[in-house]
């Protein structure tokens, strides 16, 4: 038989004996407070189920309380991390929104590029939806040809030979960087194969280095390279 547990009164600091208090217990739960009452229950009895009342109101509002920080801190959690989810998911949807003369020119250092694209004619082709793959030389690239070069080139009276120059600079299809060192060579929208090899890490085409890749674009991919490229 389990022994019956005094409980103390915590607004009258009276005891009440453990059996008392489970009936007191149970006819409470059962709406029988008044019955109690009426039939001449002592006062200590009364009291108990009062200060019980008390008691558990105050229970029930501790655990509310506690569930209520526990929901917000919850909530906060979740707003906090958001922005981390958010931004994951829009760096891997993210696309780029320029097509591959756009980025160029944006660069900032393919002016003489763009500029020999549109001598050609070849700025709506590039502008297309490709996709294609761009060996593209810089300004100082350009700067190495012999001098007088670049100016006979932009001639239109040689934009045959210009534009042949500058399609040699594209391959079909997007080509990232991880691709391009496990190729010997690729074949150019000029029809002619450019040459490509890997030698301490650092990748050449035709023997011009490259020096950034993966520079992405709307319609394709752009890798840089040091020298200006010429079909044989």
């Amino acid at each position: 038989m389990v022994a019956a547990l005094p409980f103390v009164s915590e607004a009258s600091g009276r005891e009440s004996d453990g059996v008392s208090t489970g009936i007191e217990l149970i006819l409470t739960s059962t709406g029988q407070k008044d019955w109690l009452a009426d039939h001449s229950v002592p006062a200590g009895s009364i009291q108990f189920m009062e200060d019980l009342s008390m008691f558990q109101s105050r229970v029930s509002r501790r655990s509310s309380l506690r569930f209520s920080a526990a929901a917000l801190a919850l909530t906060a959690a979740a707003v906090l991390s958001a922005p981390a989810v958010l931004a994951s998911n829009h760096g891997a949807k993210a696309k780029a929104s320029k097509d591959i003369v756009d980025t160029a020119v944006a660069a900032g250092n393919f002016g003489t590029l763009a500029k020999a694209l549109t001598a050609a004619g070849l700025v709506e082709t590039l502008k297309g939806p490709g996709p294609f793959t761009v060996f593209a030389p810089t300004d100082a690239a350009f700067a190495k040809l012999p001098a007088g070069t670049l100016d006979k080139l932009l001639k239109p009276e040689n934009k045959a030979q210009l534009t042949g120059i500058l399609t040699y600079h594209v391959v079909p299809g997007a080509v990232k960087a991880a691709d391009v060192v496990k190729l010997t060579e690729a074949k150019t929208v000029q029809g002619q194969s450019v040459k490509i090899s890997v030698k301490d890490g650092k990748v050449s085409v035709d023997g011009a280095n490259v020096t950034a890749t993966d520079i992405a674009a709307s319609n394709g991919v752009i890798h840089v390279i040091d020298a200006v490229i010429l079909p044989k």
